[in-house]
Protein backbone atom coordinates (compact mmCIF):
# COMPACT_ATOMS: atom_id res chain seq x y z
CA UNK A 1 0.00 0.00 0.00
CA UNK A 2 1.47 3.70 -0.85
CA UNK A 3 1.46 5.51 2.68
CA UNK A 4 -1.59 7.03 3.40
CA UNK A 5 -1.82 10.49 4.89
CA UNK A 6 -1.40 11.55 8.72
CA UNK A 7 -5.21 12.53 8.20
CA UNK A 8 -7.57 10.54 6.56
CA UNK A 9 -11.53 10.92 5.49
CA UNK A 10 -13.59 8.25 7.03
CA UNK A 11 -15.27 7.21 2.74
CA UNK A 12 -10.83 6.85 2.05
CA UNK A 13 -10.59 4.01 4.47
CA UNK A 14 -13.72 2.41 3.44
CA UNK A 15 -12.36 2.07 0.20
CA UNK A 16 -9.39 0.52 1.04
CA UNK A 17 -10.79 -1.73 3.97
CA UNK A 18 -9.62 -4.95 2.62
CA UNK A 19 -5.83 -3.66 1.80
CA UNK A 20 -4.10 -7.02 4.29
CA UNK A 21 -1.35 -4.51 4.69
CA UNK A 22 -3.51 -2.50 6.89
CA UNK A 23 -4.13 -2.78 10.69
CA UNK A 24 -6.91 -0.36 12.08
CA UNK A 25 -6.58 0.35 16.07
CA UNK A 26 -9.39 1.12 18.14
CA UNK A 27 -8.94 3.53 21.12
CA UNK A 28 -12.27 3.38 22.38
CA UNK A 29 -13.94 1.96 25.62
CA UNK A 30 -14.05 -1.55 25.91
CA UNK A 31 -17.46 -1.70 25.33
CA UNK A 32 -17.80 0.54 22.94
CA UNK A 33 -15.51 -1.26 21.00
CA UNK A 34 -17.69 -4.60 21.37
CA UNK A 35 -20.81 -3.17 20.44
CA UNK A 36 -19.36 -1.78 17.12
CA UNK A 37 -16.36 -0.55 15.66
CA UNK A 38 -15.00 -0.38 11.87
CA UNK A 39 -14.36 -3.52 10.09
CA UNK A 40 -11.18 -5.22 10.55
CA UNK A 41 -10.07 -3.01 13.80
CA UNK A 42 -8.38 -4.02 16.81
CA UNK A 43 -9.22 -3.23 20.02
CA UNK A 44 -6.22 -1.20 22.06
CA UNK A 45 -6.44 -0.39 25.87
CA UNK A 46 -5.42 3.29 25.94
CA UNK A 47 -3.29 2.69 29.43
CA UNK A 48 -1.00 0.58 27.58
CA UNK A 49 0.01 4.10 26.04
CA UNK A 50 0.76 5.05 29.54
CA UNK A 51 4.35 3.61 31.68
CA UNK A 52 1.77 2.86 34.51
CA UNK A 53 4.40 3.50 36.87
CA UNK A 54 4.97 6.25 39.84
CA UNK A 55 5.96 9.22 39.81
CA UNK A 56 4.55 9.83 36.51
CA UNK A 57 1.83 7.12 35.62
CA UNK A 58 1.02 9.54 32.37
CA UNK A 59 4.86 9.17 30.60
CA UNK A 60 5.97 7.46 27.61
CA UNK A 61 6.04 3.31 28.47
CA UNK A 62 9.08 1.77 27.94
CA UNK A 63 11.09 0.49 24.88
CA UNK A 64 10.17 -3.08 26.50
CA UNK A 65 6.94 -2.28 26.99
CA UNK A 66 6.48 -0.74 23.51
CA UNK A 67 8.03 -3.68 22.24
CA UNK A 68 5.43 -5.60 23.87
CA UNK A 69 2.59 -3.67 22.68
CA UNK A 70 3.43 -3.18 18.97
CA UNK A 71 4.81 -7.12 19.11
CA UNK A 72 1.41 -8.04 20.10
CA UNK A 73 -0.17 -6.23 17.51
CA UNK A 74 1.43 -7.42 14.33
CA UNK A 75 3.28 -4.38 13.33
CA UNK A 76 5.56 -4.44 11.19
CA UNK A 77 7.83 -1.49 9.29
CA UNK A 78 5.43 -2.21 5.88
CA UNK A 79 2.06 -2.18 7.73
CA UNK A 80 -0.35 0.85 7.54
CA UNK A 81 -1.33 2.08 10.51
CA UNK A 82 -5.45 3.88 11.19
CA UNK A 83 -6.24 4.81 14.39
CA UNK A 84 -9.31 6.26 15.70
CA UNK A 85 -11.06 6.53 19.29
CA UNK A 86 -14.27 7.25 20.61
CA UNK A 87 -13.24 10.77 22.48
CA UNK A 88 -13.20 13.15 20.20
CA UNK A 89 -9.28 12.64 18.96
CA UNK A 90 -6.53 12.98 21.76
CA UNK A 91 -6.32 8.66 22.31
CA UNK A 92 -5.52 8.34 18.22
CA UNK A 93 -3.33 11.62 19.08
CA UNK A 94 -1.31 10.01 21.11
CA UNK A 95 -1.14 6.68 19.58
CA UNK A 96 0.24 8.79 16.55
CA UNK A 97 2.78 10.29 18.92
CA UNK A 98 3.46 7.00 20.04
CA UNK A 99 4.46 5.44 17.08
CA UNK A 100 6.40 8.10 15.49
CA UNK A 101 8.36 7.56 18.89
CA UNK A 102 9.05 4.30 18.04
CA UNK A 103 10.23 5.13 14.18
CA UNK A 104 6.82 4.12 12.66
CA UNK A 105 5.70 7.15 10.30
CA UNK A 106 3.07 4.88 8.16
CA UNK A 107 0.23 5.98 10.49
CA UNK A 108 -2.78 7.74 9.92
CA UNK A 109 -5.50 9.27 12.11
CA UNK A 110 -9.13 9.07 11.13
CA UNK A 111 -10.80 12.52 11.05
CA UNK A 112 -13.67 12.92 12.93
CA UNK A 113 -12.54 9.35 14.66
CA UNK A 114 -16.17 6.42 15.01
CA UNK A 115 -18.34 9.26 15.43
CA UNK A 116 -17.15 10.19 11.65
CA UNK A 117 -17.54 7.11 10.54
CA UNK A 118 -20.89 6.25 12.10
CA UNK A 119 -22.77 9.53 10.34
CA UNK A 120 -21.22 8.41 6.88
CA UNK A 121 -23.15 5.81 7.29
CA UNK A 122 -20.55 3.14 7.06
CA UNK A 123 -20.19 -0.53 7.78
CA UNK A 124 -20.00 -1.44 11.88
CA UNK A 125 -18.83 -4.82 12.68
CA UNK A 126 -19.49 -6.18 16.50
CA UNK A 127 -17.66 -8.69 18.48
CA UNK A 128 -13.62 -9.03 17.99
CA UNK A 129 -10.32 -9.30 16.17
CA UNK A 130 -7.10 -10.56 17.11
CA UNK A 131 -4.33 -9.80 14.91
CA UNK A 132 -1.32 -12.08 13.81
CA UNK A 133 1.39 -11.26 16.39
CA UNK A 134 5.12 -10.13 14.88
CA UNK A 135 8.35 -9.40 16.43
CA UNK A 136 8.40 -5.45 16.61
CA UNK A 137 11.90 -4.31 18.41
CA UNK A 138 10.89 -0.32 19.82
CA UNK A 139 13.38 2.03 19.88
CA UNK A 140 12.81 5.35 21.32
CA UNK A 141 13.53 8.59 19.68
CA UNK A 142 13.87 11.31 22.13
CA UNK A 143 13.47 13.96 19.18
CA UNK A 144 9.66 13.75 19.66
CA UNK A 145 10.16 13.75 23.80
CA UNK A 146 10.64 17.14 26.25
CA UNK A 147 11.44 16.55 29.82
CA UNK A 148 11.22 19.33 32.46
CA UNK A 149 15.14 19.37 31.78
CA UNK A 150 14.99 20.09 28.46
CA UNK A 151 12.31 22.66 28.80
CA UNK A 152 13.94 24.60 31.75
CA UNK A 153 17.17 24.96 29.73
CA UNK A 154 14.96 26.39 26.52
CA UNK A 155 12.72 28.55 28.45
CA UNK A 156 13.04 32.27 27.01
CA UNK A 157 13.63 31.13 23.92
CA UNK A 158 12.13 33.20 20.85
CA UNK A 159 12.52 29.63 18.78
CA UNK A 160 10.40 27.85 21.18
CA UNK A 161 6.90 27.94 21.45
CA UNK A 162 4.95 25.83 24.44
CA UNK A 163 1.61 24.81 23.42
CA UNK A 164 -0.88 24.44 27.08
CA UNK A 165 -3.63 21.90 25.77
CA UNK A 166 -5.97 22.00 28.97
CA UNK A 167 -8.73 24.28 29.71
CA UNK A 168 -8.71 28.27 29.81
CA UNK A 169 -9.50 27.66 34.08
CA UNK A 170 -6.56 25.26 34.16
CA UNK A 171 -4.08 27.74 32.25
CA UNK A 172 -5.01 30.37 34.56
CA UNK A 173 -4.70 28.24 37.49
CA UNK A 174 -7.97 28.58 38.52
CA UNK A 175 -8.60 25.20 38.17
CA UNK A 176 -6.22 22.83 39.62
CA UNK A 177 -6.28 18.79 39.13
CA UNK A 178 -4.14 16.49 40.76
CA UNK A 179 -1.12 18.76 41.74
CA UNK A 180 0.16 21.30 44.24
CA UNK A 181 0.46 23.91 42.50
CA UNK A 182 -1.60 25.75 39.58
CA UNK A 183 -0.95 28.20 36.46
CA UNK A 184 1.39 27.51 33.11
CA UNK A 185 4.71 27.06 31.77
CA UNK A 186 6.14 30.22 31.98
CA UNK A 187 5.33 31.83 28.31
CA UNK A 188 3.07 29.04 27.36
CA UNK A 189 0.46 29.45 24.71
CA UNK A 190 -3.48 28.29 25.75
CA UNK A 191 -4.96 26.70 22.61
CA UNK A 192 -7.26 24.21 24.12
CA UNK A 193 -7.15 21.05 22.42
CA UNK A 194 -11.00 21.40 21.41
CA UNK A 195 -10.91 24.06 19.78
CA UNK A 196 -8.87 22.29 16.86
CA UNK A 197 -12.22 20.38 16.16
CA UNK A 198 -15.76 21.69 14.22
CA UNK A 199 -17.59 21.07 17.19
CA UNK A 200 -18.65 18.78 19.83
CA UNK A 201 -20.94 17.16 17.46
CA UNK A 202 -18.93 17.08 14.23
CA UNK A 203 -15.45 16.10 15.77
CA UNK A 204 -13.24 16.31 12.64
CA UNK A 205 -10.49 18.60 12.30
CA UNK A 206 -11.69 22.62 11.39
CA UNK A 207 -10.12 22.94 8.54
CA UNK A 208 -5.96 23.59 7.76
CA UNK A 209 -6.48 27.22 6.65
CA UNK A 210 -8.42 27.90 9.47
CA UNK A 211 -6.51 26.40 11.97
CA UNK A 212 -3.04 27.70 11.12
CA UNK A 213 -4.63 31.61 10.71
CA UNK A 214 -5.82 30.79 14.70
CA UNK A 215 -2.28 29.45 15.78
CA UNK A 216 -0.65 31.91 14.31
CA UNK A 217 -3.02 34.58 15.74
CA UNK A 218 -2.11 32.79 19.36
CA UNK A 219 1.75 32.53 18.49
CA UNK A 220 1.96 29.18 17.75
CA UNK A 221 3.79 29.38 14.46
CA UNK A 222 5.35 26.00 11.95
CA UNK A 223 8.93 27.77 12.04
CA UNK A 224 9.48 27.53 16.26
CA UNK A 225 10.08 23.85 17.96
CA UNK A 226 7.12 23.26 19.69
CA UNK A 227 6.38 21.57 22.96
CA UNK A 228 2.71 20.19 23.58
CA UNK A 229 1.47 19.37 26.76
CA UNK A 230 -1.68 18.88 29.05
CA UNK A 231 -2.18 16.94 32.18
CA UNK A 232 -1.64 13.88 31.62
CA UNK A 233 -0.64 14.04 27.86
CA UNK A 234 -3.86 12.38 26.55
CA UNK A 235 -5.51 15.65 25.19
CA UNK A 236 -2.16 17.04 23.84
CA UNK A 237 -1.81 13.94 21.48
CA UNK A 238 -4.20 16.06 19.61
CA UNK A 239 -2.79 18.75 19.74
CA UNK A 240 0.93 16.94 18.46
CA UNK A 241 -1.29 15.23 15.72
CA UNK A 242 -2.81 18.76 14.27
CA UNK A 243 0.67 20.38 14.45
CA UNK A 244 2.24 17.91 12.71
CA UNK A 245 -0.42 17.43 10.32
CA UNK A 246 -0.26 21.37 9.32
CA UNK A 247 3.53 20.59 8.64
CA UNK A 248 5.23 21.34 12.14
CA UNK A 249 8.61 20.02 11.36
CA UNK A 250 10.00 20.34 15.12
CA UNK A 251 7.06 18.52 17.76
CA UNK A 252 7.40 17.40 21.16
CA UNK A 253 5.61 16.16 23.33
CA UNK A 254 6.50 16.96 27.05
CA UNK A 255 4.33 13.80 28.29
CA UNK A 256 4.94 14.44 32.21
CA UNK A 257 2.68 17.70 31.61
CA UNK A 258 0.86 19.28 34.29
CA UNK A 259 0.85 16.06 36.61
CA UNK A 260 4.69 16.00 36.76
CA UNK A 261 5.12 20.15 36.56
CA UNK A 262 2.66 21.61 38.74
CA UNK A 263 3.94 18.38 41.69
CA UNK A 264 7.37 19.50 41.70
CA UNK A 265 8.91 22.16 44.09
CA UNK A 266 11.69 22.92 41.30
CA UNK A 267 9.24 24.25 38.49
CA UNK A 268 8.25 27.92 37.40
CA UNK A 269 4.90 28.77 37.07
CA UNK A 270 2.81 31.50 35.94
CA UNK A 271 -1.09 31.92 36.52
Amino acid sequence: MTQLPLVIEADELARRLDDPSLLILDLSKAETYRQGHVPHAVHVDPARLLCGSAPVPNKLPSAAQLSSLFSELGLTPERQVVVYDDQMGPLAGRMIWTLHCVGHQRCSFLNGQLNAWRQAGLAIESGSNSPEPSRFEARIDPRYLADVAYILERLGSPDLCIWDARTQAEYRGEKVVNAKKGGHIPGAIWYEWTDTLISPDDTRLRPDAELLAQLEARGIRPEQEVITHCQTHRRSGLTYLVARHLGFDRVRCYDGSWFEWGNRDDTPVET
